[in-house]
């Protein structure tokens, strides 16, 4: 399995990022693909996830600013972040499948500048 994440960078406050993950090595369209993210010293978290049917979850900080959605003719989901704020600076992850046997990316960067 292999996720790989990408679209991370340095923005400004109140700017917007998508972040991609492009999946391969698994069937994607059954699995539930998520986004969490680490900010330094702090644990891995939850931000976003999308059900195989497309049903959407967020964390309480990012609703009405991040949108969660997935292609599956291209093995893909994506992480739409407008209107960002330093406290979501953190390296972003892209994840498969559900909470007992997830699959992790490597990661990508997203700093944003006050």
């Amino acid at each position: 399995v292999q996720l790989q994440a990408s679209g991370g960078g340095l923005v400004q406050a109140g700017g917007s990022l998508r972040l991609s993950c492009v999946a391969s090595g698994i069937i994607f369209n059954i699995n539930t693909m998520g986004w969490y993210r680490q900010a330094p010293g702090k644990q891995r978290d939850l931000v976003a996830r999308i059900t195989s049917v497309g049903m959407t979850d967020y964390v309480d900080s990012v609703k009405g600013r991040f949108t969660i959605s997935r292609d599956n003719g291209e093995n893909t989901v994506y992480l739409q972040m407008n209107n960002l704020k330093p406290e979501d600076t953190a390296v972003y992850y892209c994840t498969a499948g559900p909470p007992y046997a997830m699959k992790w990316g490597q990661g990508t960067q997203v700093t944003v500048s006050s």
